[in-house]
């Protein structure tokens, strides 16, 4: 039986999903991003205890099939982003398009219902956050930054950047509050 979850956007996300199962002791068959399967099917008692230890963590069973395509979309963006291998001719349309074997227009409309914001802005505040994380670490240079996420230019990046938190780059690594939000609440 395949249950998805909202929220679930990284590799501790799953291993907190998966402890959740342990503890009920409903055998998983595998886990993934947004989704995990059971060996077995899951009684309605357990659903139910299972659906409350969720939402205590933070997370949230989905069980609207139009919320759990939106939400393997976010999960292919945020882990295409934290692979920081965005090719600067990187499209966002045919990505997806490939990766849903779907027309982009249905998937962005799916989305944009759904989270009451187009793909191209949830892909770009990801960016964004992504951004924020590794101006923080400081062991990338801008323009390498630039690089790995796929602008054309640094220019582009400033410019973007500015537009969603109002500061440059380099005003922002100079704030003592940095304003960053979880991934799964971008």
């Amino acid at each position: 039986m395949k249950i998805f979850i909202k929220n679930m956007v990284c590799a501790r996300c799953i291993s907190a999903v998966q402890a959740i199962f342990n503890e009920s002791g409903i055998p998983l068959k595998s886990i993934m991003l947004g989704e995990a399967e059971t060996e077995s099917e899951v009684s309605e008692k357990e659903m139910q205890l299972l659906e409350q230890q969720l939402e205590d963590t933070g997370f949230e069973r989905i069980k609207d099939s139009a919320r759990q395509q939106t939400e393997k979309i976010k999960n292919l963006i945020i882990a295409q982003i934290s692979g920081l291998d965005i090719a600067e001719d990187f499209l966002l349309s045919e990505f997806l398009s490939s990766s849903f074997h779907k027309d982009y227009s249905a998937l962005s409309k799916t989305f944009s219902q759904n989270e009451n914001i187009t793909l191209e802005q949830f892909f770009i505040l990801q960016k964004i956050e992504k951004v924020k994380e590794l101006l923080l670490y400081n062991e990338f240079t801008l323009t390498e930054i630039a690089g790995k996420l796929g602008y054309k230019s640094v220019q582009h990046l400033s410019s973007q950047f500015r537009n969603s938190t109002g500061f440059t780059p380099t005003e922002f690594k100079k704030l003592k509050v940095h304003n960053r939000k979880p991934l799964d609440q971008v």
